[in-house]
């Protein structure tokens, strides 16, 4: 799965009204992240990388691209978290649409292609796809593996339906909506809050199972761990931010992932299984203190 710049790279078709946004921390694997691009069966008209970790190799990765012929764009930036990552880069967006993808997610060869052409078709919608595991196969972390086209007009109980990690948008939709909300207490459920903005706005979203990557799996049980606290930690701050204008939805939600940690915690225990146990475990301990990070922001804050 993991490949490097180092084999010739062949020129592709070119889709010029398209950009793609990847924000990094400068890991190596944004190495391979980028030769899947690569290898696909299109080019975007330009790939912006927003490096937080400011690596010298990032930039030397986007000049094998370019000399190649593949338009990019560096962004060296001291800012941390993924939203600024991603708001810088749609900051310098100048085509039509963009793709939004991670350093450790690899696309399919027809992933830009399914992706521009759905969007060409749907102007006015988000478009999500599927992600699929790739990497260590021990647990399913952050896949999305439903195979039937589904469609989102308005804000859902049982699912947020944006899938930052495969997501292609026109720049219109992203001025209506704003950019991503940079508040320190939504820094992992960044995803949740942009597709309930958008629902909220009438701005459909559609989950299209042939717009296909790969989400590189490198955590181990330690790091899924804390990654669980992050999540519930986070996902609190999205509930405890929209509870503040008492969206009845949000309150459904937040009272549903209350019970269920708990829920989710003990079943673990009863079954020996790990994983849900460390997910009930922070879902428990970290939700609330979420919530409550939420509800204290200023009005203002953005």
């Amino acid at each position: 799965m993991l490949k490097d710049l180092k084999p010739p790279i062949e020129p592709k078709p070119l889709l010029a009204d398209i950009s793609i946004v990847i924000p990094t921390l400068g890991r190596p694997i944004l190495e391979s992240c980028l030769r899947w691009l690569a290898d696909g069966s299109h080019w975007p008209g330009r790939v912006i990388i927003v490096d937080q970790g400011r690596s010298s190799l990032v930039a030397d990765w986007l000049d094998q691209l370019q000399e190649a012929g593949l338009g990019t764009l560096y962004i060296p930036s001291t800012q941390t978290g993924r939203s600024a990552g991603i708001n810088r880069g749609l900051e310098q967006v100048q085509t039509r649409f963009v793709a939004i993808t991670d350093d450790d997610c690899f696309v399919t060869e027809d992933w830009l292609h399914k992706m521009t052409k759905r969007m060409r078709k749907e102007p006015g919608t988000i478009v999500t796809g599927r992600v699929d595991q790739a990497g260590n196969e021990e647990v399913a972390f952050s896949v999305v593996i439903g195979r039937e086209l589904m469609r989102y007009k308005r804000p859902q109980l049982k699912v947020h339906p944006f899938i930052g990690g495969n997501a292609g948008l026109a720049m219109d939709i992203v001025r209506r909506i704003g950019l991503f909300d940079e508040h320190p207490c939504l820094q992992a459920a960044e995803d949740s809050d942009y597709g309930y903005r958008a629902l909220r706005l009438g701005i459909p979203i559609v989950y299209d199972p042939n717009i296909v990557l790969l989400h590189y799996h490198w955590r181990d049980a330690a790091q899924r761990a804390a990654r669980y606290a992050d999540y519930a930690r986070s996902q609190g701050g999205f509930y405890g931010t929209h509870l503040r204008w008492g969206n009845w939805i949000i309150w459904q939600q937040a009272a549903r992932d209350l019970t269920r940690g708990p829920a989710r915690w003990l079943r673990g225990r009863l079954h020996g299984d790990q994983d849900m146990i460390d997910r009930g475990r922070a879902d428990t301990l970290y939700l609330l203190p979420g919530i409550m990070a939420g509800l204290s922001r200023k009005n203002t804050d953005k």
